[in-house]
């Protein structure tokens, strides 16, 4: 049997057992050794994101191949015992789409790694439980086993930063690049953006992030801001100064909930400049004044998730050792614990000092 946290409801974690299904010659099955926490998981775990069947929860699944068929071994290049982390897609791999690389808009795709219900077989789709089932069009991704399991699991933070701050933004040699928001994917967006060369990068938070911006600024950010209480600084104004007037070439939103900061970047951005828009706000309407975006010639773009080839790029950054990763993980979690390491990251549990949270289900 696979024990497995589901969520039954808003808020509700209940731990289950699911029959450890058989593997044939076109599928296989993953021991799950770390799965990193994002922000949406704070907000589905809410129920902010809307109601859904039970589920098991988990989109950032990395582990150790425990079973593979011979088939499904040479599709994916891989062997039993290898280290390997998931994408949270799960195409069809054979529509129009998936067979011209856009594999994200598959509108055939069945299953996704942590939102895919347990009443669709063999129910373990999610990383929060000690085996995942990997089905045969998954998207997996080889890391070095070397690496510690909470660095490794990292691949999908850094993964955003790659692709929301440098595919998306354009982020290159010498853009200067505002990242609204200090969680762990704004310093993803860092660590990438400073790979690619970046000019000046600048970093907002808010009083409480103080210790997330002093790692913004040790992973390469060049000036940091708060946004909130008595010191805050506004950060059109604040960019203005820094750039000498300029503005930015690119701004990323990566604030969850928050619609303040998405007029902040239309208003840093340089005219023609590029906005992505990363940040999920609980399907609420945004206000937003599209005479902004239509009398500055800006960009909007938004940002889907990670691809194949970002993901590529991030793990690459992980096992150069370039950065000093370990600073960004602060907490790590059993499977018992799936709650209050979700109430960690959100920072209504514990000292408000979480950066990278993950669970070790086998741990």
């Amino acid at each position: 049997m696979v024990r497995a946290a589901v969520q039954t409801g808003p808020r509700k974690i209940e731990m289950q057992e699911f029959p450890r299904p058989s593997i044939g010659d076109d599928d296989g099955l993953l021991r799950v050794e770390a799965n990193g926490i994002c922000g949406s998981d704070v907000e589905i775990f809410n129920g902010h994101m809307g109601e859904r069947p039970p589920f098991i929860p988990g989109h950032e699944p990395m582990g150790i191949i425990e079973e593979i068929g011979e088939q499904a071994a040479e599709r994916w290049g891989v062997q039993e015992g290898d280290r390997v982390a998931l994408e949270v897609i799960v195409p069809c791999r054979a529509c129009a789409d998936c067979l011209t690389g856009r594999y994200q808009a598959c509108r055939f795709r069945k299953y996704g790694h942590g939102v895919t219900p347990i009443d669709v077989l063999p129910s373990i789709w999610g990383g929060f439980a000690e085996h995942l089932y990997l089905s045969p069009t998954t998207v997996m991704h080889k890391i070095d086993k070397s690496l510690p399991a909470e660095i490794a699991a990292m691949y999908n933070p850094l993964g955003a930063g790659v692709r929301w701050a440098v595919d998306l933004g354009e982020v290159g040699l010498g853009t200067t690049l505002l990242v609204l928001g200090a969680g762990q994917r704004g310093l993803g967006a860092v660590i990438a953006a400073k790979a690619a060369g970046a000019g000046t990068i600048i970093v907002t938070g808010l009083a409480s992030d103080a210790h997330k911006l002093e790692i913004a600024r040790e992973l390469g950010a060049d000036h940091t801001l708060i946004v909130d209480g008595d010191d805050a600084q506004d950060v059109p104004e604040s960019v203005r100064d820094i750039t000498n007037g300029e503005m930015v070439d690119v701004a990323v939103d990566l604030t969850p909930m928050a619609a303040g900061p998405i007029t902040d970047a239309l208003k840093s951005v340089r005219h023609g400049g590029r906005v992505v828009l990363a940040g999920l706000k609980g399907h609420k309407e945004i206000p937003l004044v599209t005479d902004l975006i239509i009398n500055r010639g800006l960009v909007i773009k938004g940002a889907f998730g990670v691809d194949a080839a970002a993901n590529k790029k991030a793990i690459e950054l992980l096992e150069s050792g370039r950065f000093p990763l370990e600073k960004l993980h602060t907490h790590t979690f059993g499977l018992d614990d799936v709650g209050l390491a979700i109430d960690t990251l959100a920072g209504s549990a514990g000292d408000g000092s979480a950066i990278h949270v993950s669970v070790h289900p086998n741990n």
